[in-house]
């Protein structure tokens, strides 16, 4: 015996926002680039966090390949005092 219940009402629980349809893709992919320049300091800047902190793929999109490539970029610029080490709210 089948029986009739109310359909169930959400519990209360913290709220998601709707699923991402699709994953992001690489900017440097679609751009088909080789090698990512690291005097490229405007395209850089993109990919670090208000805090200087390199942004991870799942946030940014790139590819595995292209994420390690722009970690050594950015690593390179911040060496060659192109980019800040931290942000600006440490100093």
């Amino acid at each position: 015996m089948a029986v009739d219940r109310p359909p169930r009402e959400h519990s209360g629980g913290p709220q998601r926002g709707p699923k991402r349809q699709h994953r992001k893709v690489c900017a440097f992919c679609v751009d088909k680039v080789d090698n990512i320049d690291y005097k490229d300091v405007a395209r850089l800047r993109k990919y670090l966090s208000e805090r200087a902190k390199i942004e991870p793929r799942r946030k940014t999109g790139t590819c595995a390949r292209h994420q390690r490539a722009l970690s050594v970029a950015l690593k390179r610029a911040r060496h060659m005092a192109l980019l800040p080490y931290v942000g600006p709210h440490s100093r």
